[in-house]
């Protein structure tokens, strides 16, 4: 009874403190946090606190020092997406009936079921076929390890080099004939460089393949000649939504050329699509067609990577990974027989723990079972198009003010062809190089917003990056312009005639 009564009372506290704060400041106080600080303990405690007196410290202790990072619909740094409530009430099962993953046991429970039809489920929505193998990772960071790692596997064995998890990577190269590892990119998330450290390929073999003036895009010339190169196997990444602007690096008569070069030059196509896959479930309107149609093709890799817990607005930590090449993953993946794991029953659904990293883990799948069921496919296309709104919406202010520049700068490009390449992300910049080095302190110290920074040919730039499926067109936009207005309004008035202020670059000004 106690558990029962506690529990429902740290529910209905829970809910409350949800709809007070998801509305409010995105991030607690420097006050409210040193407060929660103070209240951790200094060590473990001989005797325990209790359930109620613990239930109570997690609501009115440490809750207040958490960031509503998911909750809000303007918490813009990373790419951050919420929880949907189907997301929510089905994590919670998740939780409640703490689900092990591991070994597919049709006559014990439903779970790999669950993920299979997850799976499915998720490669309808993108647009891809039911013949894609997959699974569900702790995020596409671990996705893409396992893509590259199967690139690995299969580049090897194209040239003669079988069973590498037994011989191991040196003896199988030199059965390859291969001295020489490459990872060929385009502007590349971190955790491909962490893939190339962790399976020994190294960092120093990782190569830029892109274009100079857009370095998201392939060169395909570059690519041909470095995959040329003598006793050298590679595997080629392109990211499908680049990490700073949102750009894409494919389209669909790229992506044909790119597979028939993988095929010639024998090489491992890999796409790395953490947010960008989402792309292909935008509505089939011609306001989205420019992404559509850089997000198509995608089907032509040898292996995809996304996340769930991005645009597809499920818990933390969700990632997926898909590949053509079901007998590869098995390859890298398969656990050793072991006499307490139980035999697959059904070879059409494989034991996640011979086709993943991990042994153990949670039933990922449920939040997103639910969800896809919940919302369907008019459900995630309003959504998707209500951030992309958003970001545009945005993107048009900064291209009409004579304060602020969209990077990357392309002026060879009209307003409208400009917008409709923004997808979910705006990287922008202060025109006045003095207010561009505190702009994005101003921006989050007005609490109105969250945004992140980075660098942008060697200055300063602010990244807004919009995954909250709770975001509504006309209520961020007044609030994200009035903010911007008024950061700079404020910034003239304490600077005076310090404030240099520099006009647009001319644009066509056509509509959407």
């Amino acid at each position: 009874m106690e558990f029962k009564e506690t529990f429902l009372k740290f529910q209905s506290a829970l809910l409350e403190a949800i709809e007070s704060r998801k509305d409010g400041p995105v991030l607690p106080s420097i006050v409210t946090l040193k407060q929660s600080v103070k209240t951790l303990p200094a060590s473990l405690p001989r005797i325990g606190h209790g359930l109620n007196a613990t239930a109570s410290h997690l609501i009115n202790d440490i809750l207040p020092g958490l960031s509503c990072s998911s909750l809000s619909p303007r918490y813009y740094g990373f790419i951050t997406g919420g929880c949907t409530p189907a997301a929510l009430l089905a994590d919670n099962l998740v939780s409640a009936l703490d689900q092990n993953v591991q070994v597919h046991l049709p006559q014990e429970t439903l779970a790999t079921d669950i993920e299979l039809k997850a799976l499915d489920l998720l490669k309808d929505l993108v647009g891809l076929d039911k013949t894609w193998g997959g699974t569900f990772t702790s995020g596409s960071s671990v996705s893409n390890l396992m893509a590259i790692a199967c690139g690995r596997e299969h580049v090897l064995a194209k040239r003669g080099a079988t069973d590498l998890g037994t011989i191991g990577l040196m003896e199988a190269c030199v059965a390859a004939g291969v001295n020489h590892f490459q990872l060929l990119v385009t502007r590349h998330h971190p955790s491909i460089v962490k893939a190339a450290n962790l399976l020994g390929i190294g960092r120093k073999s990782i190569k830029q393949v892109g274009l100079p003036s857009e370095p998201w895009k392939i060169d395909f010339d570059l690519l041909e000649t470095e995959l040329q190169a003598s006793r050298t196997a590679s595997i080629v990444s392109v990211s499908c939504g680049e990490v700073m602007t949102g750009q894409f690096g494919t389209d669909g008569d790229g992506m044909v050329r790119l597979r028939s070069l993988c095929d010639k030059y024998q090489a491992w196509l890999h796409i790395d699509a953490a947010f960008g896959l989402f792309a292909s479930a935008l509505p089939a309107t011609s306001e989205f067609a420019y992404l559509r149609l850089a997000a198509a093709g995608v089907g032509f890799a040898d292996s995809i990577t996304g996340d769930g817990h991005k645009l597809l607005n499920v818990p933390y930590d969700c990632g997926f990974f898909f590949s053509r090449h079901p007998a590869v993953v098995k390859a890298v993946f398969e656990t050793p027989p072991i006499a307490y794991f139980a035999t697959e029953l059904d070879p059409k659904i494989p034991s996640p723990l011979n086709i993943g990293i991990q042994n153990s883990r949670r039933l990922r799948a449920l939040p997103v079972y639910a969800t896809l069921v919940a919302y369907g496919r008019s459900g995630y296309e309003d959504m998707l198009a209500r951030q992309v709104f958003v970001a545009r919406a945005v993107a048009a202010f900064v291209l009409d003010s004579p304060d602020f520049e969209l990077l990357p700068v392309r002026k060879s490009l009209t307003k409208e062809q400009l917008l409709e390449r923004v997808y979910m992300l705006v990287l922008f910049r202060a025109k006045d190089e003095r207010l561009n080095q505190s702009l994005l302190r101003l921006i989050n110290e007005s609490t109105h917003a969250y945004l992140s920074g980075g660098m942008w040919e060697d200055k300063p730039a602010v990244r807004m990056a919009v995954s909250n499926w709770r975001v509504d067109v006309s209520r961020e936009e007044r609030i994200l312009t009035k903010m911007l207005q008024d950061i700079v309004s404020d910034w003239k008035k304490s600077h005076g005639n310090e404030y240099l202020k520099k006009t647009s670059s001319p644009l066509e000004k056509s509509k959407i």
